[in-house]
């Protein structure tokens, strides 16, 4: 019986194999179905955050900037208004008092629009497939998004205070630079997590607007923004102190001032921070359970 050769690539001299985890050509293929990315994918994960960074930035007028001189508007509207005649509040003129309020709003704003767009964009154009087939985990794929809102709301809140440094009458001076970085974090991630989650549960962008309108702008707008909780009856103050909101606005003005409705000191503040850093991880833990369970992204 006759026995056949195998055959020898033409390049590399060596016997071809197709058989599946053997040499083909000299190099070695792991069989079909077996995973060839394992652990941690740092590639791709970074390439779907600068995907996601790119995104935003080719309209940066609109994500980054409008933003900006929105809320540089809410500044002038409310010291015209309430700020005349030398009005102090915490021991500060009334601009100085609100703009680290102002520029914790429009992080966190900013931070919601970015992730719930991601994926709620892919469901309704039927792009979702781009961001469900490449080799990322659920893991990888959450934190790309989230990482990318976070950087979003990074750059909204620097154009902020950098326009609210300029205005007359306003002075940002960091007291407690550990203050503005933790808060400023962890609220933009807070936004970043609840507006991923939202984008899984949304199937239009109504639902997400809704969202937008009925939950992010009354938290942020009604949790101390503005004044400070120890001019509401007690009955608001007790609702101001279950809103997560207040703790994210108190902590980054305390940061800037070294005063705040939480405390007057590091070691106030503290708890405060330690509880939304710990309401982050459930959140995170949530929004992660939901994203595997597939509920209203696979079919």
């Amino acid at each position: 019986m006759a026995h056949k050769t195998p055959s020898t690539s033409s390049e590399t001299g060596t016997p071809e194999q197709t058989t599946a985890g053997r040499p083909i050509g000299g190099r070695v293929f792991a069989p079909k179905g077996e995973p060839q990315i394992t652990g941690f994918n740092r590639i791709g994960l970074w390439s779907l955050y600068i995907k996601e960074i790119r995104r935003f930035l080719k309209v940066q007028t609109q994500t980054i900037w409008a933003p900006a001189v929105t809320t540089l508007l809410f500044l002038v509207i409310f010291t015209v208004a309430l700020g005349r005649e030398g009005r102090e509040v915490l021991g500060v003129p009334f601009g100085t008092f609100v703009a680290p309020g102002l520029i914790m709003m429009g992080m966190m704003q900013n931070a919601f629009a970015n992730s719930s767009f991601s994926l709620l964009s892919g469901k309704m154009q039927g792009t979702i497939i781009d961001l469900l087939m490449p080799p990322l985990s659920n893991a990888e794929l959450m934190l790309g998004i989230v990482a990318a809102a976070i950087t979003r709301a990074v750059m909204v809140g620097s154009a902020v205070a950098l326009a609210m440094w300029l205005y007359p009458g306003v002075e940002l001076q960091a007291a407690h630079p550990w203050a503005i970085v933790w808060f400023g974090l962890m609220g933009a991630a807070m936004l970043a997590i609840i507006g991923f989650l939202a984008s899984i549960w949304a199937e239009k962008f109504d639902h997400n607007a809704a969202i937008t309108n009925f939950v992010v702008a009354p938290l942020s707008l009604l949790s101390g923004t503005f004044y400070v909780i120890s001019d509401l009856s007690p009955l608001f103050q007790a609702i101001s102190r279950a809103n997560p909101f207040f703790y994210m606005i108190s902590g980054f003005r305390f940061g800037f001032l070294g005063e705040s409705d939480i405390g007057n000191s590091n070691e106030a503040v503290m708890g405060a921070a330690i509880g939304v850093g710990v309401l982050n991880v459930v959140l995170a833990l949530i929004t992660y359970q939901v994203l595997k369970s597939g509920w209203k992204i696979k079919s």
